[in-house]
C-alpha cells in the first residue's frame, strides 16, 4: 500500500511541531521560566499539535476520498453539477471595487 501524496509532508510538520513541544519548553526553562510554567507550555503546545495532526489527516482522508482521479471525470463531474446559483434576491458581486450602498462620510474630494 501505497502512502497519500500528501503524507510526507505532513508527517514532517509533525514532526517539526513536536520538537518545538520539546525545544520551547527547554528554551523557556532556560531563560528562567519556572517549570511549571514550563510545563504548561508543553503540555498546551502538545495539545494543540495533537488537535491540527488530527484535522490534518482527516482532511487529506477527505480531500482523497472526494477528489477524481482523472482530470476527465473532473470535466465531467462539473458539466453534471454546476455550480449553484445565488438565492433569489441575490445579486452577484460586481467588478473590483465596487461599493454600492456604503454610506460616505464626505471629504473625499481633493482640497485644492
Amino acid at each position: 500500500m501505497t502512502a497519500p501524496p500528501g503524507d510526507d509532508r505532513t508527517t514532517e510538520l509533525i514532526r517539526w511541531a513536536a520538537f518545538c513541544c520539546v525545544l520551547v519548553p527547554i528554551v523557556l526553562l532556560w531563560y528562567g521560566s519556572s517549570l511549571a510554567g514550563a510545563t504548561g507550555t508543553a503540555l498546551g503546545l502538545a495539545a494543540v499539535t495533537a488537535v491540527c495532526r488530527l484535522l490534518l489527516r482527516r482532511s487529506e482522508r477527505g480531500a482523497a476520498r472526494t477528489a477524481p482521479e482523472h482530470p476527465q471525470d473532473r470535466a465531467h463531474h462539473q458539466e453534471h453539477h454546476p455550480a449553484p446559483a445565488p438565492p433569489p434576491g441575490h445579486r452577484a458581486r460586481g467588478g473590483t471595487g465596487v461599493h454600492r450602498g456604503t454610506r460616505h462620510t464626505g471629504g473625499s474630494t481633493p482640497v485644492g
